[in-house]
């Protein structure tokens, strides 16, 4: 299988094939577990491949290759060893609610876009179980591939979990890739990312401060609640300057304000909603305390009942030593790669909701250059006008059938 990767997922038909699946999904930007058309095609284009894709949780897929391959080794397992279980590999499908702006053919046209690139992921994903489909008497372990909703969310994984997608055939490895953009990196260049963590912990949360509307001309009638939004917004400020020791990596955010609509109206009600990040579990919890006792104190103070919900979130993402290892020896020679630690773009404060999955099985994250910024790819991830070079499409391929076709990956791991 390795012999062969080069010469068919760097062919002119595969190449164009990718680009097609990313084009479509591309255009049709869905958010959320709201991806009916995204999944009505993966589950399409899974199918025209030979494989039979299987609902999970409220609208993940899941297809399973090579599921009998430790059956056939029966009998020859050495003494105090066992067959290995399955390796995962993971895709995110959703889309963000930003109106696309990149001048793209196939730009989205729905309000939504694909401005952090799953629908690259999506496309790889569908690319890798292609190959894998053709060479699936050659697997040496079975594959899982996941394709998941709602990361944006924070929330597609943990319900594919509770869900079971780890079990049957039982997962024991798993993979995720994600491209980056507007990046001084060769498209095409794999990041493996270093032991340890690699994406913080996050929380998303909505503060509603409830007051009591009247005429702007009169707020002694009224009770404002930008007010006290206002002074909210500065006094959080202060948990990361002067809660926090210096040497802690965290970040707090409001992204959204909602409720204020007219110049010359005092609202009845405002929501703030925002997100928190922390690489360690004791600030993310001493974050969280102080959010909530912060707003609610300055609701006290402006006569504005105020309540803080946290609506999702995920633990830090952790790679797996040996793992990061094993993908770096697969890679190293053939395709492009990187440590992480020799990127020269520094580290990413992004969440990742593959965090559950890294917090189950031993794991790891790649990153895939897909837009060099000496070539023009100026807006990163999550901008309006972001693009991303197709280029790098196949290289993700390569690399994920690379890691799984290793020999560097044992057939057999010690019973315990």
């Amino acid at each position: 299988m390795k012999d062969c990767l080069k010469e068919r997922i760097f062919s002119p038909e595969f190449t164009e094939t990718l680009n097609e699946d990313y084009r479509f999904l591309h255009a049709h930007a869905e958010t959320g577990f709201e991806l009916y058309e995204t999944i009505g095609y993966v589950r399409k284009r899974l199918e025209e491949i030979g494989l039979s894709p299987k609902a999970c949780g409220k609208c993940g897929l899941v297809v399973t290759l090579g599921e009998h391959a430790g059956g056939e080794r029966s009998g020859t397992i050495p003494e105090g060893m066992k067959e290995r279980g399955a390796f995962l590999v993971r895709a995110d499908m959703d889309a963000l609610p930003i109106a696309e702006e990149s001048g793209l053919s196939y730009a989205a046209k729905n309000g939504n876009m694909h401005a952090c690139g799953h629908d690259a992921h999506t496309a790889i994903l569908l690319g890798v179980a292609s190959v894998l489909k053709q060479y699936e008497k050659q697997l040496r372990f079975p594959v899982k591939l996941m394709f998941q909703p709602a990361e944006e969310l924070l929330a597609g994984a943990k319900d594919m979990l509770e869900a079971g997608v780890l079990s049957e055939p039982e997962v024991e490895k798993a993979l995720m890739l994600h491209v980056m953009c507007a990046v001084p990196v060769e498209t095409g260049t794999l990041v493996v990312s270093n032991a340890g963590v690699s994406a913080p912990a996050a929380d998303f949360y909505t503060i509603e401060i409830k007051g009591k509307g009247c005429h702007a001309s009169m707020p002694h009638l009224g009770k404002d609640p930008l007010t006290t939004a206002a002074h909210l917004l500065v006094a959080l400020e202060e948990i990361k300057a002067r809660e926090i020791e210096i040497g802690k990596r965290a970040v707090l955010t409001i992204g959204a304000l909602e409720g204020a609509n007219a110049a010359n109206v005092i609202p009845d009600k405002i929501l703030l909603k925002g997100s928190l990040r922390a690489f360690e579990e004791e600030t993310r919890e001493l974050m969280k305390k102080r959010l909530q006792e912060i707003a609610e104190g300055m609701g006290e103070i402006y006569h504005t009942p105020t309540s803080v919900e946290f609506t999702s979130g995920a633990p830090t993402l952790k790679n797996d030593e040996k793992l990061v290892a094993l993908c770096y020896e697969a890679l190293k020679g053939a395709q492009p790669v990187l440590r992480a630690q020799d990127f020269p773009a520094g580290n990413s404060g992004g969440s990742e909701d593959f965090a559950y999955v890294s917090q189950a099985v031993p794991s790891v994250m790649l990153a895939l250059a897909a837009g060099d910024s000496r070539e023009g790819y100026e807006h990163p991830l999550h901008h309006p006008r972001m693009k991303l070079d197709l280029r790098a499409l196949p290289y993700g391929v390569a690399g994920i059938c690379r890691i799984i076709a290793s020999e560097i990956i044992p057939l057999y791991e010690p019973r315990t």
